[in-house]
């Protein structure tokens, strides 16, 4: 019966272990920035004041909707690679390369730079893991990752063109 299990517990997918474990972690690491950066954007969007609150509350609301529907996917493809994806505030800030959100709300051009910021650090992170993807033949990671890439790079931009004068 052992044999049984272990053989249904066998994933072959056409990626070794040895990538799938690598793809795995760095996914994590993604969940984990995109997780981090959704409730930085939460946070914001809770606490923005001043002049641009009716702008930037609702624009603030839209990325933190984007951000929560991307961390299923990205948790989903973990899971299908065979490793459990990570899912506590302890292990997010343990995985994550962003910083924890301020502990005092600030003002809304600083909320801004810290989004741009946060945006960037995602992107970098992505981009980190496709290699690794695209070098195991898995399509789906990439797919995943060239996505989460455009929709960074682009927040980050929109973000941007509000600090120009």
């Amino acid at each position: 019966m052992s044999t049984q299990t272990s053989k249904l517990n066998t994933i072959d997918i056409g990626i070794n272990d040895k990538d799938r474990q690598a793809i795995a972690d760095g996914l994590s690491k993604l969940l984990a920035d995109t997780y981090t950066l959704y409730l930085t954007t939460h946070n914001f969007h809770w606490n923005v004041t001043g002049p641009m609150f009716n702008t930037l509350h609702l624009m603030f609301m839209g990325q933190y909707t984007e951000l929560w529907n991307a961390v299923d996917p990205i948790a989903e493809r973990i899971r299908s690679l065979g490793h459990f994806a990570p899912g506590s505030y302890q292990q997010f800030s343990e995985l994550t390369s962003l910083p924890d959100v301020p502990s005092s709300p600030p003002k809304a051009i600083d909320m801004i730079k810290t989004l741009v910021k946060g945006h960037e650090a995602v992107a970098r992170t992505a981009r980190e893991i496709l290699n690794t993807a695209d070098d195991a033949n898995d399509q789906p990671t990439a797919d995943l990752l060239t996505q989460r890439l455009d929709i960074h790079e682009k927040t980050a931009w929109m973000l941007r063109s509000l600090l120009e004068e």
